[in-house]
């Protein structure tokens, strides 16, 4: 049970990353952006294609970043200069991506087990420096479990999460964020200022499908292999990370919502380990677990501020009821 909600954990710190980027197109842009489907599988291929081909695993996901802003910004271009719905301009992206990511890739799916990976690379440092096995020996001391071998990945991760969660901050409390964040609230406002809104919708959807298209670099990293097919559905994992996050924390402040995304994405990522320990449930039910997921976190947060109203009502009502005794008994 730990080991499996510790690589739960493990793979929700980075798919943090991508519940970040499409938590700046449906949240702060308010644009239903779609092609991070296409640009997740984008910066695994990039970064597959280039470790396969002798670049540094780090260049390899900075290039899969830009790979994954490039992308960004074409669906951006096709919504406002070409004047498409943004849901098909990103559908359109999206379709397009799969060709070009199989052109990358040059065949369905690119093994990195042969390979020398970014978390290979934090794993054999660590070891290196005897920290794992020390602390290794403790546990075993007080008899608890050991710790998985991979443990110096998550704790690498966390902190690579919560570093782009506070540049993330910084950027939507800068000039070109707050714009951005007017653009969601009313866009032609900000146009009647003589804002640029087209360029600075291009700018945050390339920004939030550069955090995509990272997180996915860093998956095929983690997972070993970039896969034509393994960015299907993501967008509802996105959006069940923000629901989520968002039914049980405050987003009261950009930084309570950015933390709220990151919690969400590894809340669901452990419910959806949890529930596939079940013994009646298969790995193919994965969809459906995340059907189910984001249905409860949108209709149960409702029932209950509906029952918390109606028990407000009631009380009201009790109290004027009770004010209306004593008026007529006086």
């Amino acid at each position: 049970m730990f080991i499996s909600i510790f690589g739960a954990m493990e793979s929700g710190i980075i798919y943090a990353i991508m519940a970040l980027g499409v938590y700046l197109t449906f949240r702060i842009l308010d644009f239903p952006d779609l092609t991070v489907e296409g640009s997740f599988v984008t910066g695994a291929a990039v970064a597959a294609s280039s470790i396969v081909n002798g670049i540094p695993p780090i260049t390899a996901t900075i290039l899969a970043a830009f790979a994954g802003f490039i992308a960004g910004c074409l669906t951006g271009v096709l919504h406002t200069k070409g004047k498409i719905n943004p849901l098909l301009a990103g559908i359109l992206m999206m379709t397009a991506l799969y060709s070009i990511n199989l052109r990358i890739m040059g065949q369905p799916t690119i093994s990195l087990l042969q390979e020398t990976t970014l978390f290979n690379q934090l794993g054999s440092l660590w070891s290196a420096t005897g920290i794992d096995a020390f602390l290794n020996n403790i546990l075993s001391t007080i008899g608890l479990e050991q710790l998985p071998t991979t443990w110096a990945i998550l704790l690498v991760m966390i902190v690579i999460t919560i570093i782009i969660k506070l540049l993330t901050d910084y950027f939507l409390k800068t000039e070109v964020g707050l714009a951005l964040r007017a653009i969601g609230d009313n866009k032609k406002m900000v146009r009647s200022l003589s804002a640029n809104t087209d360029l600075l919708i291009i700018f945050g959807v390339g920004i939030s499908n550069a955090l995509v298209a990272t997180a996915g670099g860093l998956i095929g990293q983690l997972g070993g292999f970039a896969d034509a097919n393994m960015g299907l559905g993501l967008i509802v994992i996105g959006l069940a990370s923000i629901i989520i996050g968002e039914a049980l924390f405050s987003t009261k402040t950009i930084a309570k919502a950015t933390l709220a995304v990151i919690l969400g994405a590894i809340i669901y990522r452990i419910i959806v380990t949890l529930a596939l320990r079940i013994d009646f449930m298969e790995t193919g039910d994965m969809k459906m677990i995340t059907a189910i997921i984001v249905i409860a976190a949108l209709v149960i947060p409702r029932v209950l501020q509906a029952r918390k109203e109606n028990r407000r009502r009631q009380q009201k009502r009790a109290q004027l009821d009770q004010q209306l005794r004593g008026s007529s008994d006086a």
